[in-house]
């Protein structure tokens, strides 16, 4: 797998009209610079509440499906990375209230459960897996690694 490639002109790039620029990479790298896609997806990103999550998290997944249904791997690969981003940060929050995980000497921050988050980022985990476990998803990730790194 190729590594991310952050040296990219992201401002001046359109990766839907460019795909082969675009690398996976590993979890969530990129998600808040490849566009059009970032424009796209993150106005539906939200996490404060179970039902807030649930809303982003469906709409979200189904922009997954409708770029599946377009043959965009790019965007259903960003849309998977939004779907894991709700996932990563609604457990931080759900383990620091502040969100911050260390204090300023580096020290990791002691954990407080919060419930509503914990169910937040449980809704956007298992979109998450369903986007990264969609067998078409598997075939469209391995060709377009396969073409272009």
């Amino acid at each position: 797998m190729s590594a991310f490639d952050y040296e990219q002109d992201f401002t001046n790039v359109n990766f839907r009209e460019h795909p082969e620029l675009y690398r996976v990479g590993k979890g969530e790298q990129g998600v808040l610079l490849v566009e059009p896609y970032k424009s796209e997806i993150l106005p539906h990103w939200r996490f404060k509440t179970p039902e807030i999550a649930r809303e982003s998290a469906d709409a979200i997944y189904q922009m997954f499906l409708d770029y599946q249904a377009q043959g965009d791997f790019v965007g259903m690969d960003m849309a998977r990375k939004y779907l894991q981003m709700g996932f990563t940060r609604a457990r931080r929050y759900a383990n620091h209230k502040s969100g911050r995980k260390y204090d300023a000497d580096g020290q990791e921050l002691p954990r407080v459960e919060d419930p509503i988050k914990a169910e937040s980022a449980q809704i956007f985990y298992a979109r998450y897996q369903q986007a990264k476990d969609d067998p078409e998803y598997q075939r469209l990730k391995r060709e377009h690694q396969q073409k272009y790194g």
